[in-house]
């Protein structure tokens, strides 16, 4: 059994509790938390469990990590935070542990990461023989290694297109919906996630991942940006109200650009309410999905809808993310240490969980 820590409760957090709970390899070791008031709580109740599962969260960093786990998964954001996300994943590797996290966008193409980002890491393994594997949905397995799968299925290839349609009114990380991303704030509000370069930043990876998978030479990686306010004010569960004339619906494509064309295409479509910009991309029932579609011979369509925590389509995207990082622990932990990316690390069938609920 792998001793596996889960850093951080929050959307990503719940699922890796549960993740790790669930998984016949693993054992959760400790719960690492920021927030007093959950230290000291049991980690199936912060997990959404309806049980106790004997580990406690701490808040004592050092401390779990002197105790020398085989395992974090690093849950904890990197969104407004990377040079601290970066700190801590550092100090995981340089403890010996086998570290999972989809907080730090540059590292999803390691080969292609900025100094600033990969030489920590690199020194860290280098330092205690740890490793780290950074891996997500969207970015992540949305982006890699789906659409390099389907795309084997195909005789001709003329683009790989790879898109996130989803109702950010069920993605309950309000900084992130206003302020990253500008959902109910004026048109005139420039989102930082949406600045020249930030798509590239975020996605890029992703692209060039992909264009290494299949043999290709890009020229560049291009941006388009659409954004669209609310003709009405609406109301959401869990972030109020979002008046008319704010943003309501933003469309981006960060494109791969092979030969002078647009081939590899990741694009996002993203509304705080169904009824705005009703003639981009909508998913199969409104809520959200992942969608690959590769334009070839033959035309090949993928769409991923996947539901957790009460039929919430962001948790399911969360617990799909968890489950590609959680699945790699053991794999990792047998390999030589280092600093890993989608196609260096295989997606394994669920093995020894078929009809074995949580322990």
């Amino acid at each position: 059994m792998i001793r596996t820590v889960v850093w951080g409760t929050g959307n990503v957090g719940r699922a890796a509790i549960r993740a790790v709970d669930a998984h016949p390899g693993l054992e959760l070791a400790a719960v690492l938390v920021s927030d007093p008031a959950k230290v000291g709580r049991d980690a199936g109740r912060l997990a959404g469990l309806d049980r106790d599962l004997g580990v406690v969260a701490d808040d004592d960093v050092g401390a779990v990590l002197d105790g020398r786990p085989g395992a974090v998964v690093y849950a904890a954001s990197g969104d407004t935070r990377p040079d601290g996300a970066l700190a801590d994943v550092s100090r995981a590797v340089a403890a010996g542990a086998v570290v999972v996290t989809p907080a730090l966008y540059p590292l999803y193409d390691q080969r292609n990461a900025p100094p600033e980002f990969r030489d920590p890491v690199l020194a860290a393994v280098a330092e205690g023989g740890g490793s780290l594997f950074v891996s997500g949905v969207d970015p992540g397995w949305g982006n890699d290694v789906l659409p390099l799968l389907v795309s084997g299925l195909a005789a001709t290839v003329d683009v790989i297109r790879c898109q996130e349609i989803f109702d950010y009114s069920t993605y309950e990380q309000e900084e992130s919906v206003r302020e990253l991303v500008g959902m109910g704030r004026p048109m005139e509000y420039e989102p930082p996630m949406l600045w020249p370069s930030v798509p590239t930043m975020i996605w890029g990876g992703q692209v060039r991942l992909m264009a290494r998978a299949l043999g290709a030479e890009l020229d560049e990686i291009r941006e388009t940006m659409e954004r669209r306010p609310l003709e009405t004010s609406v109301k959401t569960r869990t972030m109020g109200v979002f008046e008319a004339g704010t943003q309501g619906a933003i469309r981006f494509e960060v494109q791969g650009i092979v030969d002078g064309e647009p081939r590899i295409v990741i694009e996002h479509v993203t509304r705080i309410h169904p009824s705005c910009a009703p003639d981009w991309p909508v998913p199969p029932d409104g809520a959200g999905a992942h969608r690959v579609i590769v334009e070839g011979s033959p035309r090949i369509e993928v769409t991923v809808a996947a539901t957790d925590e009460g039929e919430n389509r962001s948790a399911g995207g969360n617990a799909t993310a968890v489950g590609r990082l959680v699945g790699a622990i053991d794999w990792l932990v047998a390999a030589e240490p280092g600093l890993y990316d989608a196609l260096d690390v295989p997606l394994r069938p669920a093995v020894g969980k078929l009809g074995r609920g949580p322990r």
